[in-house]
């Protein structure tokens, strides 16, 4: 399980502003299911290498990659929209080196639409248990 932990703002800046916050529940067993019958088609379209490994290399595989694919949608909610065509689940990389304050890298154009609503920072929370994963998103302006 990972805490939400809000950075400091800037010097001089007085506050952040909340742009959007999104949140996703997402079943366990679909995304076995997802992986068992499609598996390397799959994984490579909706995780990063650094996420496969993170994930594979976990004891409940199966709830990381859940709980990442949560985070996604999370920060794709949080920007104001869902996956759609032109962008991809890889666009959203979840990042986590430390369980406490996971990352989020937003490339292509994913990226895009990050800046035309002018959001510096996503910052991501995640949850699972054996049945289901959550998370929820948090897109900050300055």
């Amino acid at each position: 399980m990972f805490r939400l932990g809000l950075p400091a703002p800037k010097s001089g800046s007085g506050h952040m502003e909340i742009a959007g916050i999104g949140t996703q529940v997402i079943d366990c067993l679909r995304v076995r299911k997802l992986i068992d019958r499609h598996e390397d088609a799959f994984l490579a379209q909706v995780y990063t290498s650094r996420e496969q490994v993170f994930c594979r290399d976990r004891r409940h595989a199966t709830e990381h990659y859940a709980a990442l694919w949560a985070a996604k949608e999370a920060v794709f909610r949080s920007l104001g929209t869902t996956w759609k065509k032109g962008t991809a689940w890889t666009d959203v990389e979840i990042l986590c080196e430390n369980p406490v304050d996971p990352a989020v890298v937003v490339t292509g154009p994913t990226r895009a639409l990050l800046d035309a609503r002018g959001v510096k920072n996503v910052l991501v929370t995640m949850a699972h248990c054996r049945t289901f994963a959550t998370a929820t998103a948090m897109a900050v302006r300055g």
